[in-house]
């Protein structure tokens, strides 16, 4: 049933946002050099690599690190980077991910490739076994504001408690986060 609800939604969400997706990629590509997607390293189910689409919000000499772990990710940011992850507009590509079968809408967010510590406590504690998703109950209980340990202990719950009910709970959740922009730092 998730599967098939990930497969409804997706592709009524690439109908309803064909435009506002065409005019985020030119409005990247615009304001700064390089490509207007980025494709980034992530861990999926079972631990396994894939590629996850954003739109690219940083710039193209930014290092491969969790954001959190750059001295001074602001200064990274592109012209509009700041804009498209408060909004979380530069998410919007992964629902080629969604489609594709790689993620879900609602799960654990995918974790970055070097991401060793985050991986580690997940596969520990069964998490890995969950597809990751578009957003998740870690993302709705503090986003880039948790440490580690909270996030997989939230996953942890989210995994306990998953149904479609709950996931239904989580997408409205983040439609209001985002509205709300809570939990960005940056």
């Amino acid at each position: 049933m998730k599967r098939t609800f990930d497969l409804l939604l997706g592709v009524m969400a690439l109908v309803f946002l064909c435009i506002p997706l065409l005019l985020v990629a030119m409005a990247v590509k615009f304001t700064s050099q390089g490509p207007a997607i980025y494709w980034s390293h992530r861990v999926g189910r079972h631990n396994r690599l894939f590629i996850m689409p954003k739109f690219r919000s940083m710039r193209i000499d930014t290092p491969a690190v969790a954001t959190h772990l750059l001295a001074d990710p602001r200064s990274y940011l592109t012209p509009i980077g700041s804009f498209l992850r408060k909004s979380s507009l530069d998410e919007l590509p992964q629902l080629w991910s969604i489609l594709k079968g790689d993620m879900s809408f609602v799960g654990p967010r995918p974790a970055l490739f070097n991401q060793d510590d985050l991986i580690a406590l997940r596969t520990q504690a069964q998490v890995h076994l969950l597809p990751p998703g578009l957003t998740g109950w870690a993302q709705v209980n503090g986003r880039d504001e948790l440490p580690i340990p909270d996030k997989v202990k939230l996953d942890v719950e989210y995994m306990r408690r998953q149904s479609f009910v709950f996931d239904i709970y989580i997408l409205w959740l983040t439609v209001l986060k985002v509205v709300k922009r809570d939990g960005v730092s940056h």
